[in-house]
């Protein structure tokens, strides 16, 4: 038993950064999901480049896993960690900016070689000088401890050096008080075929744990105490998977075989990837050729009566939108995933930005109009897809789905629902004549629109007597034949566009969390601000400052009511990860002078940022 103390903490945010191949995003998914295990809630930012492999030892190189939990309701995966494991003077150098003043700095000095301190520009050893005196640092030899610790294994240097994150991660586990059984059993399955790499880790593992038990470094361990949280299931789950999920469940609810037609692109490969494991549950996935073939077997797949659907980045949705145009003409349901990454072109890949609004908005040609929603954080993922699949099956419509690579990557506790409790999506196709010709006899009319909801039949093709042509040129109102007739046109140009129009009498009105019902400013957001706007919110109310808060999930069409509810304030901000581009939409449609505050930073925004600018709107209002 040991005689350390154990301080209780009310939350906790820790990094782990190192090289590329370091291993720290699998050391902070582990050390989450264990975390996860102990009812605490949390939320994580893995930051990682875009290279398979960058130079060693590089600036560009550094990989990091950020993770914040807490005995209570968590929003953001923090602003800045209390620790920082570096594994590297690269993982130092690129993060120690970041630090606060007194927090804990975990280095690996065998990295902190001349040659390695020389690739990120250090002239001396930053741990040899004064340089870090303002954080509590903790300089522990992480590789050749862990090579001693496998001494006896019947493995090279560097396959016993490579185990040096599971080394870090007990480390880790024994100061924050967390199980490692979890991570055993997960490493029993991932180097099941390699038992001697499985002992190893294992191995590793328990060192660090032990090391930390016995070495006079660390003189107190850290208990964070489970969050409250509604009776039920949890897992720990990311935005993309999520997303899988959501999708599957949506198929199940609507009785239609889901159909993922999708091209491999960072970060939205992940939905393609799970998708891919569950055949089991009626799901087809379809890796094609190239972007424009992915969307085009979903579209194939809508036509045929199935659940048509396709993933991709920023990219992608710009090779897609000719085949998105083809789904508004034929009017049906088609759902697009377009998980948003850093642009213009290849741009960042791997960071975060909610720069496609417009793409998603207008990227078509010609009168084009699509629905378009947004899910808020990586659990809203799944109700998000839920959502998409309702709209685009109720109205036969494409549906944009917004997500991000913060909220792909990003992980969260989950409530795992009660799968017939979920909204049920049953959907009515086809299956005989819909009108009477001119002689009174029963005929099938394929562009005959829906009274309320303005949809078309959807008719499997080779149900007989419902035998109709498709194709891109403009088609006849009711009969869909080709046709070239101007008021035609003008018609069925307005048809489209009140269609979408149509979708906001089936929205929840805009909610807007005003505690007091006396603020004058607003802070609107969209997608994953929500998780930074809402502490920042709290922040500034916990200051005695007025603040209202509200969130969109639909932002093709708006909720009905957003219009008196931007006029109901003196001011509204509107935070995004683009150049203001929700902001020209409210503008544009509301007449409202709405306030932008803008980041394109690849990162999410930081909560004392955020209520730095409330602050600074609520001193002007004053």
């Amino acid at each position: 038993m040991s005689s350390k103390s154990v301080e209780r903490l009310g939350r906790v945010v820790i990094r782990f950064a190192g090289d590329s191949g370091d291993g720290m995003q699998l050391t902070g998914d582990r050390f989450t999901a264990e975390t996860a295990s102990l009812g605490n809630d949390l939320s994580t930012l893995p930051n990682f480049p875009a290279e398979i492999r960058a130079p060693q030892g590089t600036l560009p190189g550094v990989s990091s896993f950020q993770v914040q939990f807490a005995d209570h309701d968590v929003l953001t995966p923090g602003d800045a960690p209390d620790v920082l494991v570096a594994m590297n003077p690269a993982a130092l150098r690129a993060n120690l900016g970041d630090l606060p003043r007194g927090a804990t700095v975990i280095v690996n000095t065998d990295e902190f070689t001349k040659r390695n301190l020389g690739k990120v520009g250090y002239t001396a050893n930053p741990l040899d000088d004064d340089s870090l005196d303002s954080w509590q640092v903790h300089a522990v030899p992480l590789t050749s401890i862990t090579v001693e610790a496998l001494d006896t294994f019947d493995l090279t240097r560097k396959d016993k050096e490579r185990a040096k994150n599971m080394f870090a991660l007990g480390l880790l586990s024994w100061m924050y008080n967390r199980p490692t059984a979890g991570t055993e059993a997960f490493l029993k399955t991932k180097f099941a075929t390699k038992p001697e790499i499985l002992a190893a880790n294992v191995a590793a593992l328990h060192a660090g744990h032990a090391y930390g038990e016995t070495t006079e470094s660390f003189a107190v361990s850290y208990d964070i105490s489970p969050a409250p949280m509604a009776a039920g299931t949890y897992r720990n789950i990311t935005g993309n998977l999520a997303l899988a999920y959501g999708f599957v469940a949506a198929s199940y609810r609507s009785g239609l075989p889901l159909v993922l037609g999708s091209y491999p692109i960072t970060p939205a490969s992940d939905v393609l990837h799970t998708l891919s494991t569950l055949k089991r549950f009626g799901v087809t996935t379809i890796q094609a050729e190239d972007e424009i073939a992915g969307v085009g077997a979903a579209l194939g797949a809508a036509y045929g009566g199935a659940l048509g659907l396709t993933t991709t980045s920023g990219p992608g949705l710009a090779l897609k939108s000719e085949t998105i145009g083809l789904a508004v003409s034929l009017e049906l349901p088609l759902v697009i995933v377009d998980v948003q990454r850093g642009g213009p072109s290849t741009g960042l890949p791997t960071k975060t930005e909610q720069a496609d609004l417009l793409q998603a908005m207008f990227g078509r040609n010609g009168e084009s109009p699509v629905a378009v929603i947004a899910p808020s954080s990586p659990t809203d993922c799944f109700d998000a897809a839920l959502e998409a699949v309702r709209i685009a099956t109720t109205y036969r419509t494409p549906v944009i789905l917004l997500s991000d690579g913060y909220l792909a990557n990003g992980s969260e506790p989950w409530q795992v629902p009660d799968v017939d409790a979920l909204p049920d999506l049953t959907v009515e196709l086809a299956t005989e004549p819909n009108d009477v010709d001119d002689e009174g006899s029963p005929v099938f009319h394929p562009y005959l629109h829906d009274e309320t909801t303005l949809a078309r039949p959807w008719a499997v093709p080779g149900t007989p007597g419902l035998e109709h042509r498709v194709g891109g040129i403009e088609k006849a109102d009711i009969t869909g034949n080709i046709s070239y007739d101007p008021g035609n046109h003008d018609h069925m140009v307005r048809l489209r566009q009140r269609k979408i129009d149509t979708i906001a009498q089936s929205l929840p009105e805009l909610e807007v969390d005003d505690p007091s019902g006396e603020a004058r400013v607003l802070v609107l957001g969209w997608g994953s601000t929500y998780g930074p706007i809402k502490a920042a919110t709290r922040l500034v109310r916990g200051t005695g400052a007025k603040v209202a808060q509200a969130h969109l999930r639909h932002l093709n069409p708006f909720p009905a009511n957003l219009g008196d509810v931007l006029r109901s304030y003196d001011r509204v901000v509107v935070p995004e990860m683009n150049l203001g581009q929700l902001a020209l939409l409210l503008r544009a449609k509301y007449l409202v002078d709405v306030r932008s505050h803008t980041a394109v930073r690849g990162l999410p925004f930081a909560t004392t940022e955020l209520a730095d600018v409330i602050d600074q709107h609520l001193k002007e209002l004053a």
